[in-house]
């Protein structure tokens, strides 16, 4: 009930790694003309497909963080929106870590209204980096975010998209691609 997917059994509590190299080597595929430097996604449940992808790529992870932590000073910051929480964050990331030039692949487990995504968009390009395209797992359809991104101009790969739920009857319909 409420739009929300409860995947917890194979991507975001307890993972399935077989499945999430399968993902990596699809969303790498799907990105290969692209000359990425840096996979960024945001804590928590992007990080194990964004470490996949950072392997394959053997470029660095950088992961935003939901909470601005006491040892950070050099960051840059925006607020989020979490749909699943229903809650903002303030996101960070180290302006040690992503630089002027970075050419940045997002990777992340969910896309819902794309309020995070957004946000780590806007980080990106307040470190003159660019982001050279947005991998997800699972995408909601029947939410705005893959429209708002898709119309930005960002190439924007999702492996499945789910186009309507029913809780009632347990049933989910996915979008031919």
């Amino acid at each position: 009930p409420g739009g929300i997917l409860k995947v917890d059994n194979f991507i975001n509590h307890q993972m399935d790694p077989v499945l999430m190299r399968e993902m990596a080597k699809e969303l790498v595929r799907r990105f290969s003309e692209h000359n990425i430097n840096k996979v960024i996604t945001i804590e928590a449940s992007g990080i194990a497909p964004a470490i996949m992808v950072g392997d394959y790529l053997n470029v660095p992870v950088l992961f935003a963080k939901k909470n601005v932590p006491s040892t950070m000073e050099n960051m840059l910051v925006t607020e989020v929106f979490s749909f699943t929480k229903n809650k903002s964050y303030s996101v960070c990331v180290s302006k040690d870590y992503l630089k002027e030039g970075d050419r940045v692949l997002f990777i992340d487990d969910f896309l819902a209204n794309g309020c995070a995504l957004q946000g780590l968009i806007q980080i990106v390009q307040s470190a003159g980096a660019t982001v050279e395209g947005i991998g997800i797992a699972i995408e909601k359809g029947f939410q705005s975010g893959g429209r708002i991104i898709r119309n930005l101009g960002y190439q924007l790969e999702s492996l499945a998209i789910v186009e309507d739920m029913n809780h009632e009857t347990g049933e989910i319909i996915f979008r031919q691609q």
